[in-house]
């Protein structure tokens, strides 16, 4: 069965804050809150860098957020078969500055080829499912007395924990916030504002997601509307025309919620209230007061989407796997300049900070991995010894939460401290009166993507599977040209293929 399905999440956590925007008794927020599901122990940032990140995943889960399987009745109106799988087949990044005022929403296609921790390279759809299959099984081996719920939750947190990573490797952002959202959800947030209008350039007929519609302006019900997102054979740039499809899906989506008509209504409000009750999964570090507050901005419609650069949407590896081809350093560029931050690339360091011509082997340097990738401290060491550099103490990171990549010493201004911060791809750097002079101490959060990480260009740390050959499907490179702009303010549905 053909699966690949993407979700509104932007409104699904603007469907929380409708309570608040229409002035709803704090008790009845209260009992939103308590009833989420949520999940604990991510890794994720403190939002420091002047933004909130958040992670919004997609997922073909055929059990709602609590983990209850689905009836036959709603299985049905999914049009999505009955196969259980896990795949994250809609990854988007929004970044909400912390003015609330805007977003940015950078979808990233789902067979984009990454490395994934602890797999190598592989689809980042697959990086939750494959990660919580290896999970479970160790645990089995482990202890084959393990309780189904255990397994369940240990090995859905390391899917989880590895698709945060992966995410944050890829485009540089660190992650603060985790939210997620499965078959069902699409459907009853679509069918609470009672159907979201839509626009095709032409008629289409595609048996395998069951799209069948006229061109022009319609209204889609939830399981219509998921037929229309679901679709991408038969379309000029496959994948990448249906992120397009999500894109102003999500755009008309938005709108529909936020306007006067939704936010008036006491039935549409308590179905979307219904809905994100049943449907959503947020991190259990979530303030939906404080986001509540942040958003209200958005009403203007001030949420612009974009989808990261591709080198080829018709790769191929050299044992046949389909997929799209993506440049890291191209993706983080892309990214830093679309959130309005200088670009830190592992091949650049800033120009307003030059490393400093400094005598390697007068300096000692400690590291501590405060991320979740096994053994990258000892990688990163082994990468500044082969420079000159001595290693100094080696090991996992013992203090509070760090959300950002940071080299510390006694003067953060020192030679050494601004040497190694620029060795290691133009880390923060700070002050720790504590050290002494020639020490420097490296701090290695989730954000970290220079030398010794296995994102980097020609990092030792990839496995053998990072050495597969992509080839054109077709014979040569097929390039992604650019979708039409997209944001949650046009007058109307876009039209789109």
């Amino acid at each position: 069965m053909y699966s690949g399905r993407p979700w509104q999440l932007v409104v699904a956590i603007a469907a929380c804050l409708v309570l608040v925007v229409t002035g709803m008794a704090w008790r009845s927020i209260d009992s939103l809150r308590s009833s989420l599901a949520s999940v604990r122990g991510l890794s994720l940032g403190d939002g420091e860098d002047g933004a909130v990140d958040i992670l919004l995943v997609g997922t073909d889960s055929r059990t709602d957020a609590h983990g209850n399987p689905l009836s036959q009745r709603e299985l049905d109106a999914l049009r999505a078969g009955e196969e259980v799988a896990n795949n994250t087949d809609t990854i988007i990044l929004l970044r909400i500055p912390n003015d609330g005022r805007s977003a940015t929403a950078m979808s990233i296609p789902r067979d984009t080829y990454v490395e994934v921790p602890e797999i190598g390279m592989s689809k980042i759809n697959a990086a939750y499912g494959a990660t919580k299959a290896i999970r479970r099984t160790e645990l089995l081996e482990a202890d084959a007395d393990t309780s189904e719920a255990e397994l369940e939750a240990e090995s859905t947190l390391s899917g989880r924990e590895a698709l945060i990573e992966s995410v944050g490797n890829l485009t540089g952002v660190t992650v603060d916030h985790y939210a997620e959202i499965g078959l069902l959800g699409f459907v009853l947030l679509t069918d609470a504002v009672g159907g979201v209008d839509v626009c095709l350039n032409a008629p289409v007929d595609e048996p395998l997601s069951g799209a069948k519609f006229e061109a022009g302006v319609q209204t889609l019900d939830g399981s219509d509307a998921l037929s229309f997102v679901r679709q991408r054979h038969d379309l000029p740039r496959g994948d990448l025309d249906r992120i397009v499809r999500q894109q102003v899906f999500m755009a008309s989506l938005a709108q529909k919620v936020l306007s006067a008509k939704t936010l008036s209504n006491p039935s549409k409000v308590s179905q979307l209230t219904a809905a994100v009750q049943r449907s959503v999964v947020l991190d259990s570090d979530w303030d939906i007061m404080a986001l509540a507050t942040e958003l209200q901005g958005l009403a203007g419609g001030d949420v612009k989407f974009a989808t990261i650069p591709v080198q080829d949407i018709n790769a191929m590896t050299d044992y046949g796997e389909s997929l799209v081809q993506v440049d890291p350093d191209e993706v983080r560029d892309f990214v830093a300049e679309l959130i309005g931050r200088e670009p830190d690339g592992s091949e650049t360091t800033s120009s307003e900070v030059p490393a400093p011509d400094i005598d390697p082997s007068a300096v000692t340097v400690d590291i501590a991995n405060a991320g979740s990738v096994s053994g990258l401290a000892s990688e990163v060491s082994v990468t500044l010894s082969a420079e000159g550099y001595l290693e100094g103490v080696v090991g996992n990171y013992t203090g509070s939460g760090v959300g950002t990549s940071t080299v510390f010493g006694a003067d953060e201004d020192s030679d050494e401290v601004r040497a190694v911060a620029a060795e290691l791809g133009g880390l923060d750097t700070a002050s720790d009166p504590s050290l002494p002079s020639g020490t420097v101490r490296v701090v290695l959060a989730g954000d970290y993507t220079g030398p010794g990480s296995s994102s980097y260009s020609g990092s030792s740390t990839s496995d053998s599977d990072s050495d597969t050959e992509l080839s054109p499907a077709g014979g040569t490179a097929t390039p992604a040209p650019p979708g039409p702009p997209i944001d949650a303010g046009s007058d109307g549905p876009r039209c789109v293929n």
